[in-house]
């Protein structure tokens, strides 16, 4: 096998990006505008204010501006981590006996294990910026609130966490790295908001969903002075923020002279599968690359293959504003699978608008058949994956092994999010033989749909 490709290809800190990239202000179809929930009207600066710091408002409404300067402050502290590495995944080749060259973009090298902190330490900066006391938040399978617990931490902000009651329960040790860093962590949906209690009354037991965690946060947010609710994915200004991970693999590939011809991220909200393809995507807009770019969600939570794309309200307690995403309605609750950060009723906007049309493509993938593959992959290449990654390496071999049956000698890149060490009880069940597969039926799909709100827009 040819080694002239180093197994790391590693940027030099000089190298790094210096600004981010929006993917928006070069799409052809700009992503439909958020709406105010009260006036059904396209949201302004001033109706994000109450929600969201400053800047970010303005970075979350901005369609036109291509590269936004990163803060000193924000690229000393990425330095701590970034540029992380991009990855020739030979052993994982040899296995397959495959032509085809695998590359994955690993950003499970900080604390927080995955790519979420890119984002959260921007979000804490320009609350620090702002003279904020504090941030609240939701996480589901914990990275999200993991990673903003440690941004808070460096800028001595207060975070208080509404984590899906469903992961709580199954990864305590994640829930205590958040409270290692100071951040309070509450079980969602809770008798502490209105919303939560409200939830419990309609759905008493539930393991609850981000959308009802969302709910909450940002009712908590709005009841307390000095604080705003952040994201960690789906809104625009966190997909803008996660832009340096495919920047940075884009970088690498171009020092060999590599051109990626398959790019694939686990998609739940948005946030890693937008980060890892938006250069991509910007060159397949311009006619540069016609590269493949494939997101993969899992069959428990499809909204883009088989949701709808309607305006919908981002969150389960309808609080939040209107976005147009697919969507499998906002009441959707989904199954317990271990995947905790794909379960999520909707997707990005953004990522909807370039799903409509035809720039990127989706799959899904069953919750036995990840876990299988994120074991092989353990096996051969060293790191075990985190659920969610697990899915775009799924996909990832299984474009490998198209080739082998073709002869072709694609270059194929994924996304590795995160690491699984904190979901041992998932890969236990998954040994024990205890973990089995849900796929929503048409008629239960049917009951999320009619959560949609009927409004004209959406006929």
């Amino acid at each position: 096998m040819d080694r002239k490709i180093p197994y790391k290809i590693y940027l030099k800190e000089t190298e790094m990006p210096r600004q981010w990239y929006n993917m928006r202000a070069d799409m052809i179809n700009k992503p439909a505008p958020l709406l105010n929930p009260e006036t059904l009207q396209p949201l302004t600066e001033a109706d994000l204010e109450p929600m969201f710091c400053k800047e970010l408002c303005r970075q979350e409404l901005d369609d036109t501006t291509p590269y936004f300067d990163i803060p000193q402050e924000i690229l000393n502290f990425y330095r701590m981590y970034r540029p992380s590495p991009l990855v020739r995944a030979y052993c994982l080749e040899e296995m397959l006996d495959t032509p085809a060259h695998i590359y994955y973009k690993f950003e499970g090298n900080n604390t927080s294990g995955s790519h979420k902190l890119n984002s959260a330490i921007a979000q804490a900066y320009y609350a620090k910026q702002q003279g904020l006391k504090g941030l609240t938040t939701e996480t589901g399978a914990g990275q999200w609130g993991t990673a903003l617990s440690m941004a808070s931490a460096y800028f001595g902000l207060d975070c208080n966490v509404y984590m899906v009651r469903v992961s709580y329960e199954q990864k305590p040790f994640r829930r205590e790295v958040m409270r290692t860093y100071g951040a309070s962590v509450v079980p969602s949906p809770s008798t502490q908001t209105e919303v939560g209690r409200k939830i419990l009354e309609e759905f008493p037991g539930t393991g609850g969903s981000l959308g009802c965690a969302i709910s909450e946060a940002v009712e908590a947010a709005s009841k307390k002075e000095g604080y705003r609710y952040a994201l960690g994915s789906v809104l625009n200004q966190v997909l803008l923020h996660q832009s340096i991970i495919g920047l940075e693999t884009k970088a690498a590939l171009d020092k060999y002279d590599i051109k990626a011809d398959v790019v694939i991220g686990c998609a739940g909200g948005g946030s890693n599968l937008a980060g890892l393809i938006a250069p991509f995507v910007r060159d397949k807009i311009k006619g540069i690359n016609d590269c493949d770019i494939i997101a993969v969600e899992p069959a428990s939570c499809p909204s883009l293959t088989r949701g709808v794309y309607k305006y919908d309200y981002c969150d389960t307690g309808m609080v939040c504003p209107l976005q147009k995403m697919y969507t499998l309605g906002n009441g959707f609750i989904p199954s317990a699978s271990h995947a905790g950060g794909l379960r999520y009723h909707g997707m990005s906007s953004t990522l909807s608008q370039l799903y409509h049309d035809k720039i990127i493509s989706a799959r899904t993938a069953i919750q036995t058949e990840v876990f299988d593959t994120a074991q092989e992959f353990a096996r051969v290449e060293g790191i075990l994956p985190a659920p969610e990654s697990a899915h775009a390496i799924k996909v990832a071999i299984d474009e490998a092994l198209e080739c082998k049956k073709t002869g072709e000698a694609k270059n194929i890149v994924f996304g590795l999010t995160g690491t699984g060490y904190f979901d041992m009880y998932a890969y236990k069940r998954f040994n024990d033989g205890d973990m089995t597969d849900y796929v929503p039926t048409d008629a239960e799909l049917a009951k999320g749909f009619a959560t949609i709100p009927d409004l004209e827009i959406n006929r």
